[in-house]
Protein backbone atom coordinates (compact mmCIF):
# COMPACT_ATOMS: atom_id res chain seq x y z
CA UNK A 1 0.00 0.00 0.00
CA UNK A 2 1.67 3.70 -1.01
CA UNK A 3 0.55 4.99 2.33
CA UNK A 4 2.20 2.36 5.03
CA UNK A 5 4.77 4.73 6.06
CA UNK A 6 2.15 7.46 6.68
CA UNK A 7 -0.21 5.33 8.40
CA UNK A 8 -0.52 7.05 12.25
CA UNK A 9 -0.25 5.64 15.64
CA UNK A 10 -3.47 4.40 17.56
CA UNK A 11 -4.29 6.75 19.12
CA UNK A 12 -4.28 5.85 23.18
CA UNK A 13 -6.65 8.55 25.32
CA UNK A 14 -5.20 7.53 28.57
CA UNK A 15 -1.62 8.87 27.70
CA UNK A 16 -2.74 11.88 25.14
CA UNK A 17 -5.77 13.75 26.49
CA UNK A 18 -3.24 16.72 27.79
CA UNK A 19 -2.11 16.97 23.83
CA UNK A 20 -6.09 16.31 22.89
CA UNK A 21 -6.51 19.57 24.69
CA UNK A 22 -3.87 21.83 23.89
CA UNK A 23 -4.10 20.76 20.22
CA UNK A 24 -7.94 21.28 20.07
CA UNK A 25 -7.55 24.86 21.56
CA UNK A 26 -5.14 25.67 19.04
CA UNK A 27 -7.19 25.14 15.97
CA UNK A 28 -10.56 26.69 18.13
CA UNK A 29 -8.16 29.83 18.31
CA UNK A 30 -6.58 30.03 15.25
CA UNK A 31 -8.92 32.10 13.19
CA UNK A 32 -6.64 33.50 10.73
CA UNK A 33 -4.02 31.41 8.63
CA UNK A 34 -0.60 30.80 10.32
CA UNK A 35 1.92 29.17 8.40
CA UNK A 36 2.18 25.94 11.09
CA UNK A 37 2.75 22.25 9.66
CA UNK A 38 0.32 19.69 8.88
CA UNK A 39 0.42 17.10 11.23
CA UNK A 40 0.26 14.64 8.49
CA UNK A 41 1.08 11.57 10.99
CA UNK A 42 -1.81 11.55 12.55
CA UNK A 43 -0.92 12.80 16.20
CA UNK A 44 -3.05 15.06 16.50
CA UNK A 45 -6.08 12.96 16.03
CA UNK A 46 -9.17 14.64 17.52
CA UNK A 47 -11.94 11.84 19.01
CA UNK A 48 -14.52 14.15 18.66
CA UNK A 49 -14.24 14.45 15.09
CA UNK A 50 -17.52 13.45 13.20
CA UNK A 51 -17.02 9.78 11.83
CA UNK A 52 -20.61 9.08 11.32
CA UNK A 53 -23.87 11.53 9.58
CA UNK A 54 -23.37 13.26 6.61
CA UNK A 55 -19.96 11.94 4.36
CA UNK A 56 -17.28 15.24 4.11
CA UNK A 57 -16.42 15.55 0.94
CA UNK A 58 -12.83 16.28 -0.60
CA UNK A 59 -12.57 17.60 -3.89
CA UNK A 60 -9.20 17.61 -5.78
CA UNK A 61 -8.82 19.67 -9.15
CA UNK A 62 -5.46 19.57 -11.40
CA UNK A 63 -5.03 22.61 -13.48
CA UNK A 64 -4.03 21.70 -16.93
CA UNK A 65 -3.62 17.83 -17.05
CA UNK A 66 -4.91 15.49 -19.69
CA UNK A 67 -6.28 12.12 -19.48
CA UNK A 68 -3.11 10.79 -21.12
CA UNK A 69 -0.80 11.71 -17.92
CA UNK A 70 -2.36 9.69 -14.81
CA UNK A 71 -0.55 6.60 -14.77
CA UNK A 72 -4.39 4.78 -13.67
CA UNK A 73 -5.58 6.05 -17.21
CA UNK A 74 -2.75 4.28 -19.23
CA UNK A 75 -0.75 7.03 -19.07
CA UNK A 76 3.33 5.91 -18.97
CA UNK A 77 5.49 9.14 -18.84
CA UNK A 78 5.04 9.44 -15.21
CA UNK A 79 4.87 8.10 -11.61
CA UNK A 80 1.36 8.59 -10.17
CA UNK A 81 1.51 6.18 -7.09
CA UNK A 82 -1.20 7.83 -5.02
CA UNK A 83 -3.65 8.43 -8.09
CA UNK A 84 -3.33 4.63 -8.77
CA UNK A 85 -3.97 3.60 -5.34
CA UNK A 86 -7.46 5.86 -5.29
CA UNK A 87 -8.33 4.26 -8.77
CA UNK A 88 -7.42 0.93 -7.48
CA UNK A 89 -9.32 1.07 -4.43
CA UNK A 90 -12.16 3.17 -5.94
CA UNK A 91 -14.21 4.08 -9.37
CA UNK A 92 -12.29 5.03 -12.49
CA UNK A 93 -14.74 6.93 -14.63
CA UNK A 94 -13.60 6.85 -18.27
CA UNK A 95 -15.91 9.13 -20.13
CA UNK A 96 -15.75 12.67 -17.99
CA UNK A 97 -15.93 15.84 -19.85
CA UNK A 98 -14.41 19.12 -19.24
CA UNK A 99 -15.29 22.18 -21.56
CA UNK A 100 -11.60 22.95 -23.59
CA UNK A 101 -10.37 25.29 -21.03
CA UNK A 102 -10.04 26.17 -17.41
CA UNK A 103 -12.42 28.62 -16.37
CA UNK A 104 -15.31 27.40 -18.08
CA UNK A 105 -15.08 24.10 -16.83
CA UNK A 106 -15.19 25.73 -13.08
CA UNK A 107 -17.85 27.66 -13.66
CA UNK A 108 -20.13 24.37 -14.75
CA UNK A 109 -18.83 22.54 -11.89
CA UNK A 110 -19.69 24.92 -9.20
CA UNK A 111 -22.65 25.90 -10.62
CA UNK A 112 -24.37 23.14 -11.90
CA UNK A 113 -25.57 25.00 -15.43
CA UNK A 114 -24.18 24.87 -18.86
CA UNK A 115 -22.11 28.34 -19.97
CA UNK A 116 -25.15 29.95 -22.01
CA UNK A 117 -26.81 30.27 -18.39
CA UNK A 118 -24.54 32.28 -16.67
CA UNK A 119 -20.58 32.77 -18.54
CA UNK A 120 -20.63 36.75 -18.93
CA UNK A 121 -16.33 36.92 -19.18
CA UNK A 122 -13.62 34.59 -18.14
CA UNK A 123 -12.53 34.57 -14.40
CA UNK A 124 -15.67 36.17 -12.84
CA UNK A 125 -18.68 34.44 -11.44
CA UNK A 126 -21.26 36.46 -12.16
CA UNK A 127 -23.05 38.25 -9.35
CA UNK A 128 -25.22 36.41 -7.17
CA UNK A 129 -24.40 33.32 -8.62
CA UNK A 130 -25.03 30.10 -6.24
CA UNK A 131 -22.32 27.32 -5.53
CA UNK A 132 -22.03 23.58 -4.68
CA UNK A 133 -20.17 25.66 -1.54
CA UNK A 134 -23.64 27.78 -1.21
CA UNK A 135 -25.39 24.61 -1.03
CA UNK A 136 -23.57 22.21 1.25
CA UNK A 137 -22.69 25.26 3.25
CA UNK A 138 -26.63 25.58 3.98
CA UNK A 139 -27.00 22.21 4.63
CA UNK A 140 -24.37 22.04 7.71
CA UNK A 141 -21.16 21.85 6.11
CA UNK A 142 -17.94 23.22 6.79
CA UNK A 143 -16.50 24.49 4.08
CA UNK A 144 -12.78 25.33 2.82
CA UNK A 145 -11.69 26.33 -0.71
CA UNK A 146 -7.80 26.03 -1.26
CA UNK A 147 -6.15 26.75 -4.08
CA UNK A 148 -6.66 28.41 -7.68
CA UNK A 149 -9.47 30.58 -6.95
CA UNK A 150 -9.84 32.25 -10.66
CA UNK A 151 -13.83 33.33 -10.18
CA UNK A 152 -13.02 37.25 -8.86
CA UNK A 153 -14.18 39.27 -5.81
CA UNK A 154 -11.67 38.23 -3.53
CA UNK A 155 -13.02 37.79 0.00
CA UNK A 156 -16.64 39.15 -1.10
CA UNK A 157 -17.08 36.28 -3.79
CA UNK A 158 -15.50 33.81 -2.05
CA UNK A 159 -17.55 34.09 1.16
CA UNK A 160 -20.54 35.24 -0.86
CA UNK A 161 -19.60 31.64 -2.90
CA UNK A 162 -20.18 29.43 0.56
CA UNK A 163 -16.74 28.93 1.58
CA UNK A 164 -16.03 29.91 5.36
CA UNK A 165 -12.14 29.41 5.59
CA UNK A 166 -10.21 30.29 2.24
CA UNK A 167 -6.34 30.21 0.88
CA UNK A 168 -6.41 30.85 -2.20
CA UNK A 169 -4.36 31.71 -5.65
CA UNK A 170 -5.39 33.99 -8.03
CA UNK A 171 -8.30 35.64 -6.30
CA UNK A 172 -8.90 38.59 -8.44
CA UNK A 173 -9.79 38.63 -12.32
CA UNK A 174 -6.76 41.13 -13.22
CA UNK A 175 -4.17 38.91 -11.43
CA UNK A 176 -0.84 37.43 -13.73
CA UNK A 177 -1.44 33.64 -13.42
CA UNK A 178 2.11 32.92 -13.60
CA UNK A 179 3.14 35.55 -10.77
CA UNK A 180 3.60 34.08 -7.38
CA UNK A 181 2.34 30.33 -8.79
CA UNK A 182 4.87 28.27 -7.05
CA UNK A 183 7.90 29.59 -5.31
CA UNK A 184 7.43 32.48 -2.90
CA UNK A 185 4.06 32.33 -3.60
CA UNK A 186 1.48 35.04 -3.98
CA UNK A 187 -1.69 33.43 -1.63
CA UNK A 188 -4.86 35.12 -0.14
CA UNK A 189 -6.75 34.62 3.19
CA UNK A 190 -8.73 36.60 5.52
CA UNK A 191 -9.38 39.33 2.94
CA UNK A 192 -5.33 39.76 2.46
CA UNK A 193 -2.53 38.93 0.53
CA UNK A 194 0.11 36.72 3.07
CA UNK A 195 3.00 38.75 3.80
CA UNK A 196 6.68 37.55 2.53
CA UNK A 197 8.13 36.64 6.03
CA UNK A 198 5.03 33.70 5.73
CA UNK A 199 6.01 32.92 2.14
CA UNK A 200 9.44 33.35 1.29
CA UNK A 201 11.19 30.47 0.61
CA UNK A 202 7.96 28.59 0.50
CA UNK A 203 6.36 26.33 -1.80
CA UNK A 204 2.84 27.22 -2.67
CA UNK A 205 1.05 23.44 -2.53
CA UNK A 206 2.88 22.93 0.54
CA UNK A 207 1.07 25.58 1.80
CA UNK A 208 -1.84 24.76 0.27
CA UNK A 209 -2.08 20.81 1.33
CA UNK A 210 -0.98 22.00 5.31
CA UNK A 211 -4.25 24.15 5.01
CA UNK A 212 -6.72 21.58 3.57
CA UNK A 213 -4.77 19.20 6.52
CA UNK A 214 -5.37 22.22 9.06
CA UNK A 215 -8.86 22.59 8.23
CA UNK A 216 -9.72 19.30 8.69
CA UNK A 217 -8.11 19.00 11.97
CA UNK A 218 -9.89 22.01 13.33
CA UNK A 219 -13.30 21.00 12.42
CA UNK A 220 -14.78 18.61 15.27
CA UNK A 221 -18.29 18.53 14.73
CA UNK A 222 -19.33 19.36 11.38
CA UNK A 223 -19.19 17.29 8.26
CA UNK A 224 -16.94 19.09 6.04
CA UNK A 225 -16.73 19.98 2.30
CA UNK A 226 -13.27 20.96 1.05
CA UNK A 227 -11.81 21.84 -2.57
CA UNK A 228 -8.65 21.55 -2.89
CA UNK A 229 -7.92 23.10 -6.37
CA UNK A 230 -4.47 22.55 -7.52
CA UNK A 231 -1.98 25.03 -9.04
CA UNK A 232 -0.18 22.32 -10.41
CA UNK A 233 0.48 21.29 -13.21
CA UNK A 234 -0.28 24.44 -15.29
CA UNK A 235 2.38 26.83 -16.37
CA UNK A 236 5.22 27.97 -15.71
CA UNK A 237 7.14 25.15 -15.88
CA UNK A 238 9.45 25.20 -12.68
CA UNK A 239 11.43 22.59 -9.98
CA UNK A 240 9.36 21.63 -7.58
CA UNK A 241 11.04 21.11 -3.69
CA UNK A 242 11.82 17.94 -4.07
CA UNK A 243 13.99 18.39 -7.36
CA UNK A 244 17.92 18.93 -6.40
CA UNK A 245 17.26 22.28 -8.78
CA UNK A 246 14.29 23.85 -5.98
CA UNK A 247 16.95 25.57 -3.66
CA UNK A 248 18.46 28.01 -6.21
CA UNK A 249 15.80 28.50 -8.19
CA UNK A 250 15.28 32.06 -9.51
CA UNK A 251 11.68 32.73 -9.47
CA UNK A 252 12.21 35.97 -11.12
CA UNK A 253 12.21 33.94 -14.69
CA UNK A 254 9.58 31.92 -13.40
CA UNK A 255 6.19 33.57 -15.32
CA UNK A 256 8.18 32.90 -18.73
CA UNK A 257 9.51 29.44 -18.43
CA UNK A 258 8.02 26.77 -20.53
CA UNK A 259 10.76 24.71 -20.46
CA UNK A 260 8.88 20.60 -20.20
CA UNK A 261 11.84 19.17 -18.46
CA UNK A 262 10.02 20.04 -15.19
CA UNK A 263 6.65 18.76 -16.30
CA UNK A 264 7.21 15.12 -14.83
CA UNK A 265 8.47 16.53 -11.32
CA UNK A 266 5.43 18.33 -11.24
CA UNK A 267 3.10 15.82 -12.04
CA UNK A 268 4.69 14.32 -9.58
CA UNK A 269 4.43 16.50 -6.27
CA UNK A 270 0.64 16.61 -7.20
CA UNK A 271 0.08 13.29 -6.88
CA UNK A 272 2.27 13.52 -3.49
CA UNK A 273 0.09 16.33 -2.32
CA UNK A 274 -3.10 14.43 -3.15
CA UNK A 275 -1.39 11.51 -0.87
CA UNK A 276 -0.50 14.07 1.96
CA UNK A 277 -4.33 14.86 2.17
CA UNK A 278 -5.49 11.06 1.89
CA UNK A 279 -2.71 10.47 4.54
CA UNK A 280 -4.70 12.87 6.90
CA UNK A 281 -8.04 11.68 6.33
CA UNK A 282 -6.62 7.95 7.16
CA UNK A 283 -5.11 9.13 10.51
CA UNK A 284 -7.73 10.97 11.79
CA UNK A 285 -10.15 8.19 11.34
CA UNK A 286 -12.11 9.51 8.62
CA UNK A 287 -11.82 7.35 5.79
CA UNK A 288 -15.13 5.06 6.01
CA UNK A 289 -16.57 8.95 6.05
CA UNK A 290 -14.73 11.10 3.28
CA UNK A 291 -15.13 11.01 -0.51
CA UNK A 292 -12.63 12.01 -2.58
CA UNK A 293 -12.96 12.92 -5.76
CA UNK A 294 -10.50 13.49 -8.17
CA UNK A 295 -10.54 15.55 -11.76
CA UNK A 296 -8.53 17.87 -13.58
CA UNK A 297 -10.06 20.94 -15.26
CA UNK A 298 -8.72 20.65 -18.66
CA UNK A 299 -6.41 18.91 -20.57
CA UNK A 300 -2.60 19.48 -20.98
CA UNK A 301 -1.13 22.10 -22.47
CA UNK A 302 0.14 21.97 -25.77
CA UNK A 303 3.81 21.98 -25.25
CA UNK A 304 3.61 18.80 -23.37
CA UNK A 305 4.28 15.29 -25.16
CA UNK A 306 3.62 12.08 -22.96
CA UNK A 307 3.42 7.93 -23.95
CA UNK A 308 0.11 6.93 -23.43
CA UNK A 309 -0.68 3.14 -24.16
CA UNK A 310 2.27 3.18 -26.25
CA UNK A 311 1.39 5.92 -28.53
CA UNK A 312 2.67 9.39 -28.12
CA UNK A 313 0.26 12.39 -27.15
CA UNK A 314 0.78 15.89 -27.18
CA UNK A 315 -1.29 18.26 -25.15
CA UNK A 316 -5.01 19.01 -26.38
CA UNK A 317 -5.77 21.97 -24.26
CA UNK A 318 -8.21 24.56 -25.94
CA UNK A 319 -9.13 21.43 -28.11
CA UNK A 320 -12.80 20.74 -28.86
CA UNK A 321 -11.74 16.91 -29.75
CA UNK A 322 -12.41 14.41 -27.39
CA UNK A 323 -8.90 14.69 -25.91
CA UNK A 324 -9.66 18.12 -25.31
CA UNK A 325 -12.27 17.52 -23.28
CA UNK A 326 -11.89 13.70 -21.66
CA UNK A 327 -10.54 14.06 -18.39
CA UNK A 328 -9.44 11.79 -15.46
CA UNK A 329 -11.71 11.22 -12.46
CA UNK A 330 -11.74 9.20 -9.71
CA UNK A 331 -14.19 8.61 -6.64
CA UNK A 332 -12.82 6.98 -3.91
CA UNK A 333 -14.87 6.14 -0.66
CA UNK A 334 -13.74 3.26 1.38
CA UNK A 335 -16.36 0.87 2.37
CA UNK A 336 -18.75 2.31 0.32
CA UNK A 337 -17.68 1.99 -3.16
CA UNK A 338 -16.34 -1.51 -4.60
CA UNK A 339 -12.55 -1.04 -5.35
CA UNK A 340 -11.00 -1.51 -8.73
CA UNK A 341 -14.00 -0.23 -10.76
CA UNK A 342 -13.77 1.01 -14.37
CA UNK A 343 -16.84 2.74 -15.78
CA UNK A 344 -17.90 4.00 -18.51
CA UNK A 345 -20.89 5.94 -17.63
CA UNK A 346 -21.21 9.50 -19.01
CA UNK A 347 -20.14 12.67 -16.48
CA UNK A 348 -20.88 15.97 -17.49
CA UNK A 349 -19.15 18.62 -14.99
CA UNK A 350 -22.42 20.19 -14.04
CA UNK A 351 -23.08 17.05 -12.56
CA UNK A 352 -21.63 17.42 -9.56
CA UNK A 353 -23.47 19.63 -7.62
CA UNK A 354 -27.09 17.56 -7.66
CA UNK A 355 -24.20 14.47 -7.01
CA UNK A 356 -23.09 16.38 -3.98
CA UNK A 357 -26.69 16.88 -3.14
CA UNK A 358 -27.39 13.13 -3.01
CA UNK A 359 -24.19 12.54 -1.13
CA UNK A 360 -24.82 15.28 1.72
CA UNK A 361 -28.45 13.33 1.54
CA UNK A 362 -30.48 16.78 1.05
CA UNK A 363 -32.60 18.01 -2.22
CA UNK A 364 -31.45 19.63 -5.12
CA UNK A 365 -32.13 23.68 -4.51
CA UNK A 366 -34.94 25.19 -6.57
CA UNK A 367 -33.72 28.34 -5.98
CA UNK A 368 -30.60 28.20 -7.97
CA UNK A 369 -32.27 29.41 -11.37
CA UNK A 370 -32.05 25.91 -14.01
CA UNK A 371 -29.61 23.49 -13.27
CA UNK A 372 -28.48 21.44 -15.99
CA UNK A 373 -26.58 18.49 -14.37
CA UNK A 374 -27.94 14.86 -13.44
CA UNK A 375 -26.85 13.01 -10.55
CA UNK A 376 -24.46 10.41 -10.84
CA UNK A 377 -24.39 9.06 -6.93
CA UNK A 378 -26.61 6.10 -7.85
CA UNK A 379 -23.60 4.86 -10.39
CA UNK A 380 -20.96 5.77 -7.11
CA UNK A 381 -23.14 3.11 -4.67
CA UNK A 382 -23.57 0.70 -7.27
CA UNK A 383 -27.46 0.71 -7.67
CA UNK A 384 -27.38 2.71 -11.09
CA UNK A 385 -26.79 2.12 -14.71
CA UNK A 386 -25.81 5.31 -17.37
CA UNK A 387 -27.82 7.93 -16.39
CA UNK A 388 -27.21 10.03 -19.03
CA UNK A 389 -27.21 9.58 -23.13
CA UNK A 390 -25.07 12.72 -23.78
CA UNK A 391 -23.07 15.93 -22.50
CA UNK A 392 -23.17 18.92 -24.07
CA UNK A 393 -20.76 21.75 -23.90
CA UNK A 394 -21.45 25.66 -24.95
CA UNK A 395 -17.50 27.25 -25.04
CA UNK A 396 -17.36 30.76 -25.83
CA UNK A 397 -13.55 31.68 -24.06
CA UNK A 398 -14.58 35.64 -24.76
CA UNK A 399 -18.28 36.99 -25.56
CA UNK A 400 -17.00 40.13 -26.12
CA UNK A 401 -14.29 39.59 -29.04
CA UNK A 402 -16.65 40.26 -31.81
CA UNK A 403 -16.51 36.54 -33.09
CA UNK A 404 -12.81 36.72 -33.47
CA UNK A 405 -12.95 33.28 -31.96
CA UNK A 406 -16.07 31.88 -32.63
CA UNK A 407 -17.87 29.80 -29.88
CA UNK A 408 -17.89 26.20 -30.36
CA UNK A 409 -21.36 24.67 -29.16
CA UNK A 410 -21.65 20.36 -28.85
CA UNK A 411 -23.29 17.20 -27.62
CA UNK A 412 -21.43 13.74 -27.76
CA UNK A 413 -21.80 10.48 -26.02
CA UNK A 414 -18.53 7.94 -25.88
CA UNK A 415 -18.68 7.12 -29.67
CA UNK A 416 -20.23 10.13 -32.04
CA UNK A 417 -20.51 14.13 -31.50
CA UNK A 418 -22.32 16.50 -33.64
CA UNK A 419 -21.59 20.46 -33.65
CA UNK A 420 -23.29 23.05 -33.39
CA UNK A 421 -23.03 24.36 -36.79
CA UNK A 422 -24.64 24.82 -40.24
CA UNK A 423 -26.89 22.09 -41.52
CA UNK A 424 -25.55 20.20 -38.83
CA UNK A 425 -22.71 18.95 -40.85
CA UNK A 426 -19.88 18.11 -38.96
CA UNK A 427 -21.00 14.74 -36.80
CA UNK A 428 -17.90 11.85 -36.12
CA UNK A 429 -17.17 8.98 -35.14
CA UNK A 430 -14.64 9.65 -32.40
CA UNK A 431 -13.73 6.36 -32.05
CA UNK A 432 -12.99 5.77 -35.60
CA UNK A 433 -12.05 9.91 -35.70
CA UNK A 434 -10.41 10.83 -32.65
CA UNK A 435 -9.18 14.00 -34.13
CA UNK A 436 -12.07 14.68 -36.28
CA UNK A 437 -11.14 14.74 -39.47
CA UNK A 438 -13.70 13.53 -41.79
CA UNK A 439 -17.09 14.25 -40.92
CA UNK A 440 -20.03 11.53 -41.63
CA UNK A 441 -22.35 12.88 -44.04
CA UNK A 442 -25.98 12.35 -44.02
CA UNK A 443 -25.85 9.87 -47.19
CA UNK A 444 -23.65 7.38 -45.40
CA UNK A 445 -24.91 7.21 -42.16
CA UNK A 446 -26.32 4.29 -40.96
CA UNK A 447 -30.09 3.71 -39.48
CA UNK A 448 -28.58 3.43 -35.99
CA UNK A 449 -26.51 6.89 -36.31
CA UNK A 450 -29.06 8.67 -38.06
CA UNK A 451 -31.28 8.01 -34.78
CA UNK A 452 -28.65 9.26 -32.70
CA UNK A 453 -27.85 12.67 -35.09
CA UNK A 454 -31.17 13.37 -34.69
CA UNK A 455 -31.65 12.83 -31.14
CA UNK A 456 -28.48 14.95 -30.77
CA UNK A 457 -30.05 17.94 -33.46
CA UNK A 458 -33.06 18.08 -30.30
CA UNK A 459 -30.52 18.53 -27.86
CA UNK A 460 -28.49 21.51 -29.61
CA UNK A 461 -31.90 23.50 -30.65
CA UNK A 462 -33.14 22.88 -26.92
CA UNK A 463 -29.83 24.61 -25.30
CA UNK A 464 -30.64 28.03 -25.40
CA UNK A 465 -31.39 30.51 -22.73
Amino acid sequence: MVFNVLKSKKFQLANSFFLLFFLLVVCSCNKKFEDKKSTVNGSSVNSAKRTSGKPNIILFIADDLGYEVPHFTGGQSYSTPNLDYLAANGIHFNEAFSHPDGYPSRLALYTGKYSFRNYTIWGKLPPGEKTIGNMLEDAGYATCFAGKWQCDGGDATIRSAGFQKYLTYCPFYKDNQRVGRYKNPKLYAEGNYLPDSLTSGKYSEDMLSDYICNFIDSNTEKPFFAIYSHNLVAQPYVPCPDDPRYPTWNTDSERLNTDTKYFGGMVNYLDKMIGKVLAKVQADGLESNTVLIFIADNATQEGIVSRYNGVKIKGTKTQTNKPGTLTPMIVYWKGTVFPNQIKSDLIDYTDFLPTFADIAGISKPTNYGILDGTSFYDNIIGNGTNDRSWVFCHWDNDPFDGGLVPRERFVNNSVYKLYDTLNYSRFYNMQKDIWEKRPIPDNKLTPAERVTKDQFIQVLQNMHN
